[in-house]
């Protein structure tokens, strides 16, 4: 399946439907393979202990896959997140954004699974992972 919004239509499709948190959240890639977008940390992000919170890194694996659906389907606003499984591996780093790499695995008509790497920028190591299901709209 060939990408059909690029990171300039996704991020104008963000802020226009989702104005409250689109400038938490940059597209730095995306391509039929992956997508991957950064959450600009900021203190409201962190929690006791100065790490990123658990809500900001699931905020962000459910934005990566779904702009990473969106990328191959198209500005359709009411794709649901309908199942969310994360594991958390190590503490991120203090103050350093957030990327997340998200990967398509399967692409059916009504449900889309996906899969999600959350990374501290600058290191290799990751600090998440999250597996998403996402149900479609039927009329496409």
């Amino acid at each position: 399946m060939s990408v059909v919004m690029g990171a300039d239509a996704l991020k104008d499709f963000l802020h226009r439907e989702f104005p409250q948190v689109a400038d938490d959240f940059r597209i730095e890639h995306v391509d039929t393979d992956s997508l991957v977008v950064r959450l600009a940390v900021s203190e409201r992000h962190l929690r006791p202990g100065n790490t990123v919170s658990g809500p900001s890194m699931f905020a962000l694996a459910d934005v990566a896959i779904y702009l990473a659906i969106l990328a191959r389907l198209g500005p359709v606003a009411l794709a649901v997140t309908t199942n969310c499984s994360i594991d958390f591996l190590r503490k991120p780093l203090a103050a350093t954004d957030l990327l997340a790499e998200a990967r398509i695995l399967k692409f059916g008509r009504t449900l889309v699974v996906g899969d999600v790497i959350l990374r501290s920028d600058g290191d290799a190591a990751p600090v998440a992972r999250a597996g998403l299901t996402y149900a479609l709209p039927p009329a496409r």
